[in-house]
């Protein structure tokens, strides 16, 4: 495992274009793949297969690389390597898209919405069933109360000998106190347990369907008789991302708007009333995605205009956070699988004709 493997034999053109890039850049380290992978804390299996082609690495893995040989130099990759390394990457992944692929990444999303739909379902049956014994603590608590309340005024002669004979009231008032304000932290947890849940419902429930319209091998099941399709709203400040998102979503018969900022992207909104859903960039100058998306979220015009965050950011759960936060409907990492990203496209569509047809 620390020699390099030969290259796959059954590999494509941009497969073995950028193994061959990529074993380059490993080769000028001088390090053997089995040490590589333990600095990364990576299986040297996989690293391996990543080298010879037979597997795509994700992007952070070759992020990780370049910052690794410019350590190593001792001066920074430039950026027309990264650039054509990037080219390459996307390449590779166009190449191994598939409808098979799309179900794969699809699946794994529905995946991760159902666990966090069934950990939210459980940790909101823990906060009821506490939220419910300390409510009844607190009754007993007030009945014991008032029980000793209603002693102190019918035997207010006896006042000394009640206090001697009941010296926990004030234990009594603090522990009811204490339990009011569990009761309060609690409710505050439960409520946020089921929206986390009904959340991760409903993106399970719009995964189902994008899955369903990959696996009919269509963009989408529309309804039935002649209806005006739609418009797709693309938001994107890199002309050469807007010609690939042209390309990738023609297949689908729908009139695209492109603009190349979140400005732009408003007065589109205010010129047109008739779109689906809007695909945006969120890295873009003067006026970001979440900004543009909160301006979206806060007319009523357009606040229920789904939107789809596309970005080169990556899928950490900080962004993705953010953007499901600012109202956003789904969060896609560039290079993205453009049948995964045609379905939802899709389904969106579906789902506007539906609404409008009633």
């Amino acid at each position: 495992m620390g020699e390099l493997r030969p290259l796959g034999d059954d590999l494509n053109d941009a497969s073995r274009a950028l193994a061959e890039a990529l074993r380059e850049l490993f080769e000028s380290l001088h390090l053997s793949v089995r040490r590589y992978a333990a600095r990364r804390r990576l299986d040297p299996g996989t690293v391996s297969r990543y080298l010879n082609g037979t597997r795509l690495p994700p992007w952070q893995v070759i992020s990780d690389l370049f910052t690794d040989v410019a350590e190593h130099r001792g001066t920074a990759v430039t950026t027309e390597a990264i650039e054509l390394v990037r080219s390459l990457y996307g390449s590779a992944v166009d190449a191994a898209s598939s409808p098979k692929h799309a179900l794969e990444i699809l699946e794994q999303q529905l995946a991760d919405a159902d666990h966090v739909s069934r950990r939210s379902s459980v940790r909101g049956d823990v906060l009821g069933d506490a939220l419910l014994d300390r409510t009844q603590r607190i009754a007993d608590l007030e009945t014991r109360l008032n029980q000793l309340e209603a002693d102190r005024i019918a035997e207010r002669k006896r006042a000394d000998e009640l206090t001697r004979a009941h010296p926990d009231v004030s234990g009594l008032i603090q522990e009811r106190n204490a339990l009011r304000m569990e009761v309060e932290r609690l409710g505050a947890a439960l409520r946020e347990a089921q929206a986390q849940r009904a959340a991760a419902e409903g993106r399970c429930d719009l995964l189902e369907r994008q899955l369903d319209a990959v696996e009919q091998a269509t963009a989408a099941v529309l309804p039935a008789g002649p209806q005006d399709m739609p418009k797709i709203l693309v938001v994107d400040d890199q002309p050469d991302n807007l010609l690939a998102m042209t390309a990738v979503l023609a297949t689908l018969e729908q009139e695209l708007v492109t603009v190349s900022s979140g400005r732009e992207a408003l007065k589109a909104l205010l010129d047109h009333d008739d779109f689906a859903v809007i695909i945006m960039d969120v890295q873009m100058p003067e006026m970001d995605g979440y900004e543009t998306c909160a301006h979206i979220k806060r007319r009523p015009r357009t606040r229920d205009v789904p939107i789809i965050f596309l970005t080169a950011m990556g899928t950490g759960s900080e962004h993705s956070a953010r953007g499901y936060a600012a109202g956003a409907v789904d969060y896609i990492s560039k290079p993205f699988d453009p049948w995964a990203l045609r379905a939802k496209v899709a389904v969106f569509t579906s789902i506007y004709l539906e609404r409008h047809s009633q």
